[in-house]
């Protein structure tokens, strides 16, 4: 979704958005060790609070940019049915989830299966991606049959693009609210703050709906 609304913003504004990607706990690192980055887009609304009791933030400019949904996912066809009962039927060798230390969907996805009853039957079948992009590799390369990913991965305009999957109700883990935070870095930069402006925008709004985001 962000590769799409950063096209979208350079068109509107002419700047140009340089994205990096990786798991929230990853970039809170690399951000604590000096990073340039000037935006924060986490996973998670909690890294953007801890940075600002940091002081790495400029105050009063973050926000929800969007609430995540979780998805139990496989590159099978047929495989996951509308309920997830395939993880209490132990048919798969392999379940890919992101490290939940460091990644918010892992942390969601351990709560979904601790709601379930199913952590430690399911735990030796466990395989960890570092974050919810190499998670999402597992499964789509079939290292691991199904997988806990965020349903914008597999998800676009409306429907799923490919395989079978289950998302995960709401009331079975946290809400994955994923907050946007300006950073100091980007404090005295115009691009940084018209992009903060645009993702609250009726048109990044709209591409973050059709990869099946909620939104507040």
């Amino acid at each position: 979704p962000m590769q799409q609304i950063a096209a979208l913003f350079e068109q509107s504004s002419g700047h140009k958005a340089v994205l990096s990607f990786g798991s929230t706990g990853k970039l809170y690192a690399q951000i604590r060790n000096g990073a340039p980055f000037q935006i924060l887009l986490s996973a998670d609304d909690k890294t953007p609070l801890k940075l600002e009791a940091e002081g790495q933030t400029v105050t009063g400019m973050r926000f929800t940019y969007a609430v995540g949904k979780l998805a139990l996912w496989s590159s099978q066809n047929g495989l996951i049915d509308a309920q997830g009962a395939v993880l209490r039927s132990g048919q798969f060798k392999r379940l890919a989830l992101a490290e939940p230390k460091l990644a918010p969907y892992g942390a969601a996805a351990v709560e979904t299966l601790t709601t379930m009853g199913l952590l430690a039957e399911v735990t030796p079948k466990i395989v960890y991606g570092e974050n919810i992009a190499q998670t999402y590799q597992f499964v789509s390369t079939g290292n691991a049959e199904l997988g806990f990913v965020a349903l914008s991965q597999i998800y676009t305009n409306g429907k799923l693009g490919s395989g079978s999957a289950w998302i995960v109700p709401a009331d079975m883990h946290a809400p994955i609210r994923q907050d946007a935070v300006l950073l100091k870095t980007g404090e005295h930069q115009s691009a940084a703050r018209a992009l903060m402006a645009f993702l609250r925008s009726d048109a990044a709004l709209a591409v973050i709906r059709s990869y099946g985001y909620g939104h507040d």
